[in-house]
């Protein structure tokens, strides 16, 4: 049975939500994640592309580029970054 793509964006905004701020996650990362927990069979690469594709366009996840692309919680109104 496949996943949907919002369920796969829950489940990595969740995972985002728990490393926030102790460890850096990459869209690579999120995928293996996704397919260890579900199996190719039900969660592909592609099906992955798509779910932080919506991840980004709903503005609950951001990139930022710390050395390499990384998925993140955007910042909080009125903060500096990494502060």
């Amino acid at each position: 049975m496949t996943i949907t793509t919002e369920a796969l964006a829950d489940e990595m905004y969740a995972l985002v939500s728990q490393y926030a701020g102790k460890r850096n996650l990459k869209a690579g990362d999120l995928t293996k994640e996704m397919i260890a927990r579900h199996g190719d069979s039900a969660c592909s690469k592609d099906d992955c592309k798509h779910a932080i594709r919506t991840l980004m366009d709903s503005g609950r996840c951001v990139y930022s580029y710390l050395g390499g692309s990384y998925i993140v919680l955007p910042p909080k109104e009125g903060t500096l970054p990494g502060a």
